[in-house]
């Protein structure tokens, strides 16, 4: 009986097309076929086939994605802790399918595979492919399946990069699609480590030239590939925890060159294992197909690409992966975010470098069950219904926060944006914490607004209701945004923590026609009471942290905020201080400054002409 969770056991599928003379036409010019595909199954497809998930897999992946083959299998397929029901991708739910690609050689055509023409394996007689390639031939496997559009195509490392030619190349017959630790092209430096891999194997004395099938594979080659790649998944972090300088059998060095330290052996095991399962040939073109994938270059540059797409874009990343390092991902971002794309992206904080993909499952379940809700039912998951997650963050009290928030109680700022914001606009929203102000504006003003936050607790729970939402320090700026890109931008109660205010405001300037911002004054004559007669610092409904733990770095008042913007181009067109009991407190000179426990001003650049 398969344990919970488990899709069970599973069976591997094999579709062949493209016989002769229907050949499919590479990239490199040549003709393929016949060729076969394995894949795999989990879940049922429904009666509308609206609910298809393809899940591609990275360099040394197959089709076997979840379950188990037999059932004393010892391990279950790469991403069954992903894949299954009640499970990140819930095959309760929805139909997955996961094909081994196109020059594999897990049961797909490839180097191993039989020459027609010649009744042996191709060897280096086979012709060479690319991710765009390995894209066309699933895109025939998902029509033979009767899919007729994808819920979502998602995919880590090399299968990243598949699903970024899906959504490029088949933009109409995806919905969604989620790239995870990857890159629109290849570094020098991930090219450099796929080259001395392959010289590895090159080097081997028995894999002569490719036709090693009848005798000895060239398996220490192969072995030292794996090692070599294998060091590029991991971090420093990780590397140091697990290995540290430790020795495998012994105290004491052994003055040879045997493996010695744990890292070392380590490594051994992972070749010896990958040679097992593994053709030195597939690792050969499948990594030079790695290192020609340039999606700029296919259209001219990745701007031109990401206009190409036309459905919901989740990226995640890892903080300590430097083979696909975060920057990457940034640069898939923000190119979407200047064609107007809607996309979520959050840095998840790991110390497993590449590998987290495969490892960091609680958040990365928590981010894609959101963001699969609300693919599957638009502007409906939401809604302020109370199975919402934003519900249970806000105690189902219209903008109450929770106890642990920098602001305790009810949100009057909220309130108060949402009437100065016009229905249908487009909106940024800086600091936007777990989503809370956007969710009512998407789904009460019908908006288009995307949020960037700094904490990822906060970008999951904007995930979780559907909230556009990219994980991002505000004080690097927002140079991702094209000028005048949005109607409004907002700095809600967040001007004050920032570690450079004038940075921020000048590039809301630039990129909205009209910016909001919120702050609390700490001119109020309750703070000046407390700091007065008590000689301390004062805590308030709005500055509710003792001086140690505040993260308030600037102290401002209404008079402060009126000085910058007439020093800095910025014409104020709408300034509402409101007491502490949350009442508008009529505009003069000077009592505002005293009597308004926070603020709120509309401004906009002195050259914007906003009115």
């Amino acid at each position: 009986m398969a344990e919970a969770g488990s899709v069970g056991i599973v069976q591997t599928q094999y579709w062949t097309f493209g016989q002769p003379p229907n050949e499919m036409e590479l990239d490199c010019g040549q003709k393929l076929g016949p060729i076969t595909l394995a894949y795999e199954t989990y879940g049922t497809l429904n009666e509308d086939r609206s609910n298809a998930i393809l899940i591609v897999h990275a360099l040394s992946g197959d089709a076997h994605v979840a379950g188990y083959h037999r059932p004393d299998d010892r391990k279950p397929g790469w991403w069954d802790t992903m894949v299954g029901p009640g499970k990140a991708f819930d095959t309760e739910k929805h139909f997955v399918v996961c094909s081994n690609v196109l020059g594999g050689c897990r049961g797909s055509t490839g180097p191993s595979s039989t020459d027609p023409k010649t009744g042996k394996p191709y060897g280096l007689a086979f012709p060479m492919i690319t991710i765009g390639d390995m894209v066309r031939a699933q895109k025939q496997l998902v029509d033979h399946l009767g899919i007729t559009s994808l819920l979502t195509v998602v995919g880590g490392s090399m299968g990243g990069m598949q699903v970024l030619e899906w959504m490029t190349r088949y933009p109409d017959y995806v919905r969604s699609v989620m790239v995870i630790a990857s890159a629109h092209l290849s570094s020098a430096q991930a090219i450099a480590f796929n080259a001395v891999g392959r010289h590895a194997i090159l080097a081997d004395p028995t894999f002569r030239e490719g036709d090693y099938y009848t005798e000895d594979r060239p398996a220490k080659g192969l072995s030292i590939a794996r090692m070599l790649a294998h060091i590029t998944y991991l971090s420093e972090e990780s590397m140091r925890a697990k290995f540290g300088r430790a020795l495998r059998w012994t105290d004491q060095y052994s003055y040879d060159f045997d493996s010695e330290f744990e890292v070392e052996t380590y490594l051994d095991y992972q070749g010896e294992q990958f040679v097992n399962r593994f053709d030195a040939n597939s690792y050969l073109y499948i990594t030079k197909a790695i290192d020609y994938f340039d999606l700029a270059a296919a259209y001219g540059s990745l701007d031109n690409a990401m206009a190409r797409v036309n459905c919901d874009v989740l990226v995640l990343s890892y903080s300590s992966d430097w083979l696909y390092p975060p920057q990457e991902s940034e640069k898939i971002v923000y190119s979407l975010t200047r064609q107007g794309k809607k996309v979520t992206y959050c840095n998840i904080a790991s110390n497993y470098g590449h590998d987290a993909f495969l490892l960091e499952v609680d958040v990365m379940t928590e981010i894609i069950r959101g963001f699969l809700n609300n693919v599957s039912l638009p502007g409906k998951y939401c809604a302020k219904k109370p199975d919402c997650p934003c519900m249970k963050r806000t105690k189902v009290v219209r903008y109450n926060v929770p106890e642990d928030s920098i602001y305790r109680g009810r949100r009057i700022d909220y309130e108060r944006i949402v009437e100065l914001i016009e229905p249908e606009s487009r909106v940024l929203d800086l600091g936007c914490g777990d989503g809370a102000l956007l969710c009512e504006l998407i789904r009460g003003k019908g908006v288009k607004g995307t949020g960037i936050e700094v904490d990822q607790d906060n970008i999951v729970g904007c995930a979780q209701c559907g909230i556009p939402a990219i994980h991002a320090d505000i004080d690097r700026g927002l140079s991702g945004f094209p000028d005048q890109s949005y109607d409004y931008a907002i700095l809600s109660m967040t001007l004050q923590v920032i570690l450079k205010p004038e940075v921020a405001l000048r590039e809301m300037l630039r990129v909205a026609r009209k910016c909001i911002i919120s702050f609390p004054n700490f001119a109020f004559w309750k703070v000046r009471a407390k700091a007065l007669l008590l000689g301390r610092a004062p805590v308030t409904r709005n500055l509710p942290y003792a001086w140690h733990v505040s993260p308030n770095r600037h102290v401002l008042s209404i008079k402060d905020f009126r000085e910058f913007c007439a020093t800095h181009n910025a014409r104020i067109l709408k300034e509402i201080p409101i007491s502490s009991h949350g009442r508008t407190i009529r505009r003069t000179d000077f009592w505002p400054n005293m009597f308004a426990d926070e603020a709120i001003f509309v401004i906009t650049s002195e050259s914007g002409g906003a009115s």
